[in-house]
């Protein structure tokens, strides 16, 4: 907590069995076109110690995003798109990295002998939600969140790999029961049984997810998905916004994630130019769908809006 995280446990730094049902999801091609989750960092998420070799530890945690703001399923003002919670403010990378760096120097300061270490914050070939799922922070629910009982849904997760031998917490149990709200309030059908014996009953096929073709895909989308998305600019929270798990889930007040631009007019957005695109979301996970993926989630936006098609 006085590293800023709201969530925390251990998890072994072992294989893991559920890279089996990761490859398969890949196998699928329900990857879609993001190689870095299908290349040869896929076989890498099946240990991670293919990160850190002296690992023996994974420390997990969960940095709360969540604000007072209304959630999209909530939100009715005309002529106003909507960007997914987790881009509304700072970019995470940088505060989560920084809070483990504090962590790192007070584990040093707290152990005798010398230890290895590795951060690694959503970019890093791991199955994060299985191993926060193995340190306790949460369980795996049908949307593929990492639901916590008392918290939601609404967290960063981060790891930092260390060569201590720490002892690991549990993972909770599923939850979820025959709740199945997420599932039906897909705009686009997104949630997929997976049919897999053992593993996981549903799975994001991101070939339909709304946040994969507003942000990760690079060319134009499908019409008929383009057009479910609705008044989505970037990414999608709908999946979350109805789970009953974060009907009471908790308010970050940390500055870094309050919004910068919340639910922006469409009138503001038909009249940016790049340089401005550029500043107003300047430091913004935003940013990751490039000028060329705005522009055209932007058309798509005026036109649910009825303002035309703008390239």
């Amino acid at each position: 907590m006085e590293c800023g995280f709201e969530l925390a446990g251990v998890a072994r730094a072992e294989p893991l069995p559920e890279a089996g049902w990761y490859l398969e999801w890949v196998r699928r091609g329900m990857a879609g076109a993001m190689d870095y989750l299908a290349d040869h960092r896929a076989d890498l998420r099946r240990d991670p110690r293919s990160l850190l070799p002296s690992a023996r530890s994974i420390i997990c945690v969960g940095k709360l995003y969540n604000t007072a703001y209304p959630y999209s399923t909530e939100f009715t003002a005309p002529g106003r798109a909507w960007i997914s919670r987790y881009g509304w403010g700072r970019d995470y990378h940088t505060v989560m990295r920084k809070g483990l760096r504090l962590l790192v120097r007070k584990l040093q300061k707290a152990t005798a002998a010398g230890f290895d270490w590795r951060i690694a914050v959503d970019s890093a070939p791991l199955l994060e939600r299985a191993l926060a799922r193995r340190a306790g922070l949460g369980w795996i629910g049908k949307n593929s969140c990492l639901i916590h009982q008392n918290g939601g849904s609404w967290f960063f997760l981060a790891e930092l790999l260390v060569s201590l031998e720490i002892e690991p917490d549990a993972p909770p149990e599923d939850r979820c029961g025959s709740c199945t709200r997420c599932i039906d309030a897909c705009p686009t059908g997104a949630l997929v049984p997976t049919g897999l014996e053992g593993g996981p009953a549903f799975c994001v096929d991101s070939r339909r997810c709304v946040s994969y073709l507003t942000i990760e895909l690079r060319e134009e989308a499908d019409p008929g998905l383009s057009q479910a998305a609705g008044r989505h600019l970037f990414g999608c929270d709908i999946c979350q916004d109805v789970c009953p798990w974060n009907r009471k889930a908790g308010v970050t007040e940390d500055i870094a994630f309050q919004p910068r631009h919340f639910a922006p007019a469409a009138e503001w957005l038909e009249s940016m130019s790049e340089p401005g695109f550029r500043a107003a979301f300047e430091g913004t996970p935003v940013r990751r769908a490039g000028w060329g993926g705005f522009r055209r989630n932007r058309a798509a936006v005026l036109e649910h809006f009825g303002r035309g098609r703008r390239s």
